[in-house]
């Protein structure tokens, strides 16, 4: 069975197995903060409570990007009003979202079209060309302490306000949006007051850092693939230069599976709450790499440019024309 085949056979949406999804992941994103604030002060219970919460809101995040997919009901409608919902929740503006996440989809791989993409990659010609501030930018870009915290904050805090393509979707949409968010901080702070605020405060950061930790390992591994057109093959952008992450069950669970990230791009059609299952059924004749698991995920951070004589991602060069580079 060819593999275009094989993930039709999960495309199939269920209005029951969505609202479990949606109304579920909200009764325990509402539980989470809740308990938080008013246990603000035992900080063995609002600890764990913070991370269940930010997983929570990771999990929204991935339903919310289900639904510009239109993958998580089977209308078209049930998926743009729970779309409009999650994106309170995500901090995301659900059409701007929709049309860059629709983009990456179309120009995954291509090295003509890197801007695209959530995490910017440099080629090793690129690097071993570019001056001295542009090198110092990207070793801070690529540091993982940097990108995982202030990445997070950047994008989910600032950049979403005002997200790129902002103009050509749609400004009122996002100002709505804006308007929406700061009235349900309003109403945190009304109900559950400074702790409240400071619960939801503290889940959105390691949201953040979960989020972005996620979407660096969905297409930044050794053996992705990058190319250029005429050359570049969709097929394989998709199956190859896409991960497939066995982080274990629950973080599957917290995370929506999006983790099995290359049958997601392959067949997007796919909801989330098929996707785990696609994965464990899939033959093993097509698979087309191995899964990765935490010691390799980890690992990955250290490689920063794409090799396009190696076809691999490598780590920043210790040397550049002879000259001595500090290594990071």
């Amino acid at each position: 069975m060819d593999i275009r085949d094989f993930t039709k056979q999960y495309t199939g949406k269920s209005d029951l197995r969505g609202a479990a999804s949606f109304l579920g992941t909200l009764a325990v994103y509402g539980a989470a903060l809740i308990g938080g604030a008013l246990n603000a002060g035992t900080w063995w219970i609002v600890g764990p409570l913070v991370v269940v919460l930010a997983f929570a809101s990771v999990r929204l995040y991935v339903l919310q990007h289900d639904c510009g997919h239109y993958s998580l009901f089977a209308t078209k409608r049930l998926n743009d009003i729970a779309g409009y919902i999650l994106s309170i929740f995500s901090l995301t503006p659900f059409r701007v979202m929709q049309y860059n996440h629709n983009l990456h989809h179309a120009y995954l791989g291509n090295l003509e079209h890197r801007e695209t993409t959530e995490v910017y990659t440099m080629t090793l010609r690129e690097w071993n060309a570019a001056p001295f501030w542009t090198r110092l930018w990207y070793r801070l870009y690529r540091n993982p302490a940097v990108m995982l915290s202030l990445g997070g904050i950047f994008t989910y805090f600032i950049a979403y306000r005002w997200p790129r393509n902002t103009r050509k979707v749609g400004v009122w949409g996002v100002v709505a949006h804006n308007m929406m968010l700061a009235a349900y901080i309003a109403v945190v702070y009304l109900t559950l007051g400074w702790a409240g605020l400071a619960v939801l405060g503290a889940s959105a950061v390691l949201a953040g850092v979960i989020g972005v930790f996620l979407v660096y390992l969905q297409h930044n591994f050794e053996d992705t693939y990058w190319d250029r057109k005429p050359d570049l093959d969709f097929r394989k952008a998709t199956l190859v230069g896409s991960s497939s992450l066995d982080l274990g069950w629950l973080w599957d669970l917290g995370t929506g599976n999006i983790a099995y990230h290359d049958l997601h791009h392959f067949n997007p059609g796919i909801p989330s709450y098929n996707l785990r299952r696609c994965q464990k059924d899939l033959p093993e004749a097509l698979q087309m790499h191995d899964v990765i698991k935490w010691p390799q995920a980890l690992a990955s951070f250290r490689l920063k440019l794409w090799d396009e004589d190696q076809q691999k991602l490598v780590p920043f060069p210790s040397t550049r024309a002879g000259t001595a580079v500090p290594a990071e």
